[in-house]
């Protein structure tokens, strides 16, 4: 009998006669004296502490099973290799590590790095960066770049995408009692995303190239968020869809014109006001305000019917600049008041969308700035952008004379 048993059968008989001390011990009222009930609180008293000893006893006997188990499971199948959940293709650190080592070679390279660029070569010969490097380079992009900041940006990994777009909307009407019901259908167009091909030639020196101390991972994020960012920006704005993205105040498929000023070069407040009510309530909730600084400058001077400045300062960190309770972004792409110039956007320019095709190319030019100790880098990116609904952004035009 296993030593947990014996316990329980002490106990059991130790319980048994408890039952029979109070059956043979209490008064006609059921109640023990003084003295019995000592003696009975002591029997109690064994059965408790034999309780706990049993308890304790099991826990001792899982312990032993456990200490007693195998430490290893025995093998009972052929092993199988186990599938390690690595990055593939750009996104591996091979890849990664191939990359960079071909932008420092100094006399080529060799098979091995040729080997893990495969997943990535352009068909124009250079390669296309690393998955996270990319990430990084988009998103520097963003910082720089006011319409890129409150666009709807979206990857595509083809050269086109088509957007249905909502050109008008149905209405309802009031109906007679059994009268017949006006059909009034929403009307759909479609809008096309390209992919226009943006690039710059970043030029280091040999020195710095060959210095491992020099970031020019770094640099090169820098350089191309600085150089591609405001070609982009310039485009978003100013672009007439040919070769590059239609830009917002481009004639045809730009925002439509709010407000036309009385003067070819002043701005009035009234005419802020009209162009803040020339977007729907809707598109007002979530709009900005983009000027370059030279209108600013003369727009802080203008005040509203009440005395009040229509521009009011950032008060704390963190906070922006605001005309009407709007959030103000400069662009030095934005044009400075003369004749028929359209000088302030303002709008919700998430209905602006920009394509990003996956994808950012450097190739590397060996011998073309070589009399120089120069090495280039051919950087490109393929994009497009378009505004999908024009009442929802407007602009202030200039008068024409």
């Amino acid at each position: 009998m296993s030593k947990v048993n014996e316990l329980r059968s002490q106990r059991a008989k130790a319980w048994d006669q408890a039952k029979a001390f109070l059956d043979s011990h209490r008064n006609e009222k059921g109640i023990l004296s003084a003295e019995d009930t000592a003696a009975y609180e002591k029997m109690e008293q064994e059965i408790v502490d034999l309780g706990h000893e049993i308890e304790r006893q099991e826990r001792m006997d899982a312990l032993e099973r456990e200490l007693a188990a195998p430490v290893n499971t025995p093998i009972t199948a052929k092993p199988e290799s186990r599938k390690v959940d690595e990055k593939i293709g750009r996104s591996s650190d091979a890849y990664k590590k191939a990359f960079w080592s071909q932008a420092r070679a100094k006399d080529g390279i060799g098979y091995e790095i040729r080997n893990a660029l495969s997943e990535g070569v352009d068909s124009e010969g250079g390669y296309l960066v690393p998955d996270e490097f990319e990430k990084t380079l988009v998103s520097a992009l963003a910082e720089t770049n006011a319409v890129r900041e409150h666009a709807h940006v979206f990857n595509t990994s083809n050269g086109t995408h088509k957007i249905p777009v909502v050109v008008s909307k149905g209405s309802a009407a009031w109906i007679d009692e059994n009268g017949a019901y006006t059909e009034s259908d929403d009307v759909f167009g479609m809008e096309q995303i390209d992919a226009h091909k943006v690039g710059t030639i970043i030029k280091v020196s040999e020195e710095l190239l060959y210095d491992s101390a020099f970031d020019l991972e770094n640099y090169f994020r820098e350089e191309f968020a600085r150089r591609i960012g405001d070609c982009e920006e310039d485009a978003f704005l100013n672009g007439n869809g040919t070769k590059k993205p239609t830009g917002l105040l481009n004639a045809t498929g730009g925002a439509q014109v709010g407000v036309t000023a009385a003067s070819a070069t002043a701005i009035t407040a009234d005419e802020l006001i009209d162009l803040f009510y020339s977007v729907k309530s809707p598109y007002r909730k979530n709009a900005i305000w983009v000027l370059n600084d030279a209108t600013v400058r003369a727009i802080r001077k203008l005040k509203d019917g009440n005395g009040q400045y229509l521009w009011q300062p950032a008060l704390r960190e963190g906070e922006f600049d605001t005309i009407l309770g709007k959030k103000i972004y400069t662009s030095p792409f934005m044009p400075t008041a003369a004749a028929g110039a359209k000088t302030i956007l303002f709008g919700d320019l998430s209905y602006y969308w920009i394509g990003d095709r996956q994808g950012v190319t450097f190739k590397r030019l060996n011998e073309r700035f070589a009399d120089y100790g120069q090495v280039g880098f051919l950087a490109s990116k393929r994009v497009d952008g378009k505004l999908v609904l024009p009442e929802a952004v407007k602009v202030l035009q200039q008068a024409a004379k």
